[in-house]
């Protein structure tokens, strides 16, 4: 089985090169206590056997300075891509996303909604002043993840995707749709976003220790979901070191979850959809192993 981690972040120990400069003010706890380098993160993938990374910008830690992921992707080409953080609220967000993809650049966006990283609360993703950002992220066909809660801001969700249905959105922990409390409904709630082609969904911890506490009702989530979204519509991701688990934990969780599922929907969720949301994945490494 071939595994690419859609979703970890690195903090550097360089403090001069890559200062601290958390969204509004506050570092997370993982990044202070659990730090891992872009150089702990390939040897960690190398002794849990995860060939591909996708570098997520660590928010909490540097706002919106992507510096450090951006540097990795371009010194380890063909092992990482970088997914960098961009206030799509301010009048030049179309002209600088276009700038900062390319020639080894980003190769995705992330956006949060919501948490201790936001300092200004609401579903403002689809405010009118974003509409350039998300016209130029669709001519770019630039992936953009969204850290968002499904509930009261699904209706904005489903708004971003009818109004920009060329855009690919990527779902980050796939909303955080409340499993534990029932997996057959939270399946059916996410299942009917399946019906907007443009969105994907990343699948990590934050939902297969839920899947994995549901024990056999796991299958009540995981059916509905994975039949209308089609597993090429589905990633997985470490979130390490968010995780408090290490990589082959995390690797393992998601192997003893997903085990039910036929070997091609699982090859599909552990590499292939990463795969196809950053092409640079491929060109980059069929360049350094051809």
């Amino acid at each position: 089985m071939d595994f690419v981690d859609a979703h970890c972040h690195i903090i550097s120990e360089d403090l001069t090169r890559y200062p601290k400069a958390p969204i509004g003010g506050k570092q997370s706890a993982w990044a202070a206590t659990r730090p891992v380098t872009a150089e702990g993160m390939a040897g960690r993938m190398d002794e849990t056997g995860i060939d591909q990374a996708v570098l997520v910008q660590a928010t909490t830690n540097y706002g919106y300075d992507n510096s450090y992921v951006v540097d990795s992707s371009r010194r380890w080409p063909g092992r990482f891509v970088a997914v960098g953080t961009v206030d799509p609220l301010r009048p030049d967000a179309a002209d600088s996303l276009k700038a900062a993809v390319g020639d080894g650049g980003l190769a995705g966006v992330r956006l949060f909604t919501s948490g201790s990283t936001v300092p200004t609360q609401g579903e403002w993703f689809v405010a009118p002043e974003t509409f350039p950002f998300w016209e130029r992220a669709a001519e770019l066909d630039l992936p953009v993840c969204l850290q968002m809660r499904l509930g009261p801001a699904t209706r904005q969700l489903v708004e971003l995707l009818e109004r920009f249905p060329g855009v690919k959105v990527l779902l980050d922990h796939i909303g955080y749709p409340d499993i534990a409390a029932s997996p057959a409904r939270a399946g059916d709630e996410v299942a009917q976003l399946a019906v907007h082609p443009g969105l994907h969904l990343k699948l990590t911890h934050r939902n297969l220790e839920r899947l994995r506490d549901a024990g056999p009702e796991a299958g009540d989530f995981l059916g509905p979901v994975v039949a209308a979204f089609g597993a090429g519509r589905i990633a997985w991701g470490s979130n390490l070191p968010a995780a408090e688990q290490s990589l082959p934990e995390l690797r393992a969780l998601a192997e003893e979850v997903l085990a039910g599922l036929p070997e091609q929907d699982r090859q599909e969720i552990f590499a292939g959809t990463a795969r196809r949301l950053y092409p640079a994945l491929v060109s980059e490494r069929t360049q350094h192993t051809g």
